[in-house]
């Protein structure tokens, strides 16, 4: 009999994408065949960077990940996640703050689609404080040196470059 491919989702805003969610991305690379990782579209949010910002920084983050593929949703990560095919969902959680919220959507998620499993990857230890809405909070006052314990290099000139619009 042969193997079926596996195929995991990792849905999140990625605004943006952060050493803790790059950890998730290189961890679950290399449990599944293909990771998919999908940029949620959520219209009622002030996003920072655009959907094709946050692609592109995603993409420039898992070069290195040949088994990556970027796409953008919108609606429930579940839906996502059953229109790729898949029934593993990935989710990074930071074990201080996540828990909680975490938990009551996978059960939500439960009730929506009894195919997808929910999968949670816990934070590594040096990046569980990591968050976007941490650099958002920072962004105007980081330097780069400071930007590089929690951003992936390739990713700092878009945040810089924002700021600096912002700014200017």
């Amino acid at each position: 009999m042969e193997k079926k491919p596996s195929i995991a989702i990792y849905p999140g805003s990625f605004d943006p994408i952060t050493l803790g969610h790059l950890d998730i991305m290189e961890r679950a690379s290399r449990i599944f065949d293909r990771l998919i990782v999908g940029i949620g579209i959520n219209l009622e949010k002030q996003a920072m960077f655009t959907p094709e910002e946050r692609m592109e920084m995603i993409r420039l983050s898992t070069a290195h990940l040949p088994n990556v593929e970027i796409r953008t949703f919108q609606g429930f990560a579940v839906r996502f996640v059953e229109d790729c095919g898949a029934n593993i969902m990935i989710r990074g959680v930071r074990p201080i703050t996540d828990i909680p919220a975490e938990l009551t959507m996978m059960m939500a998620n439960r009730r929506l689609s009894h195919q997808v499993e929910t999968l949670f990857m816990i934070a590594d230890g040096e990046l569980a404080h990591v968050s976007s809405s941490l650099i958002k909070q920072i962004a105007n006052l980081a330097t780069r040196k400071e930007f590089r314990k929690f951003l992936p290099e390739v990713v700092i000139p878009f945040v810089e470059a924002k700021v600096q619009r912002k700014d200017g």
